[in-house]
């Protein structure tokens, strides 16, 4: 057997300036920090993209350590079926995931669509980012966001209903969604939905800590809340019927594509509508994740639109439209 017949893998942390900041309830940052693994195999090379996540214990670093620990299971010929027994689920598991289905279309001759026997995946309208500041900068953001259909707002603070307010009346016909980041406390947490519903807001996500949201069960919800931090696969479903009424995929904390069809699969079986989410990050994490928009009611893939500069072969953003990836990006 040559080398060339051996599965090489290959990783890497890239850096990607965030055009401005992002600021959520736990913090800002300017850069989008992402780490790519590739695998290789007779000429052909397949990729994935991962963003480590704080808030879960992960660090580039790290990531990139786990990931270059596979090295000699992907020599061996490690399959991704496999790989979910192999690795724990997070953003070192999810690269990995993606680099191996991205090697297998390619070696097939078939769009990874096909190749996992899903939908086509056609265009969708992408939710587009405020971050979470003052009442009067973030309607100064809103206001230059307003022509977009699907606003998604950041909100974390005591004075999120006059955030909200404010927002609202900036981009009067568009359509809002908020994202506490786990800010909100059961003390606050009836007031602010309210306000939320007040002006009209489709879903709350995250409002309350995750392992601390059982007040989400007691109360009467105004509007649809939406589980992030709170579910992370297939696993963490079933116990959150009762607080939440969708769900957040995010590759990075299914662990890949593989789980998160499977999860999204499972999460309408229960009866919970779908978001697929992302983090900021370059076309490579979001072009996965569009495999799993035909079951998503709402779709937040706004990574590449935050970063001053996308990487090659992007995914098409035709304002708050995104389009499935050619194959020279992925899949």
């Amino acid at each position: 057997m040559t080398s060339s017949k051996v599965p090489a893998l290959s990783a890497r942390i890239e850096r990607f300036p965030i055009a401005g900041s992002f600021t959520i309830s736990r913090g800002a940052k300017t850069e989008a920090v992402t780490v790519v693994a590739e695998v290789s195999q007779n000429g052909l090379t397949g990729r994935g993209e991962c963003v480590p996540y704080p808030r879960y214990g992960e660090t580039p670093e790290a990531t990139l350590a786990a990931i270059e620990a596979m090295q000699a299971a992907v020599a061996g010929g490690l399959t991704r079926q496999a790989l979910q027994a192999t690795m724990p689920p997070g953003a070192a598991r999810n690269a990995l995931d993606c680099a191996l289905i991205d090697l297998e279309a390619k070696a097939a001759g078939l769009r990874a669509w096909n190749l996992l026997d899903r939908p086509i995946p056609g265009e969708r309208t992408t939710a587009y980012t405020i971050s979470l500041g003052t009442p009067e900068a973030m309607a100064a953001a809103t206001t230059k966001a307003a022509h977009r259909p699907l606003l998604k707002i950041k909100l974390g603070g005591d004075a999120d209903p006059e955030r909200i307010a404010a927002v609202r009346k900036a981009a009067p016909d568009s359509e809002l969604i908020v994202d506490a980041n786990e800010a909100w406390t059961e003390a606050n947490l009836e007031h602010n939905l309210a306000a939320c519903a007040a002006v009209g807001v489709t879903l709350v996500e995250q409002p309350l800590p995750a392992g601390k949201d059982a007040a989400l069960a007691r109360i009467k919800r105004p509007l649809a809340v939406c589980a992030d931090e709170s579910v992370h696969d297939r696993n963490s479903l079933a116990p959150l019927r009762d607080r939440y009424d969708a769900v957040n995929i995010k590759l990075d904390k299914t662990g890949g594509l593989t789980e998160a069809l499977a999860m999204a699969d499972a999460a309408q079986a229960l009866g919970f509508e779908i978001m697929i989410g992302c983090m900021v990050a370059t076309s490579l994490s979001m072009a996965p994740a569009m495999l799993v928009t035909p079951q998503a009611r709402f779709v937040d893939l706004d990574g590449p639109l935050l970063l001053a500069h996308d990487r090659d072969h992007g995914l098409r953003y035709d304002g708050s439209l995104v389009y499935p990836p050619d194959s020279s990006l992925w899949g």
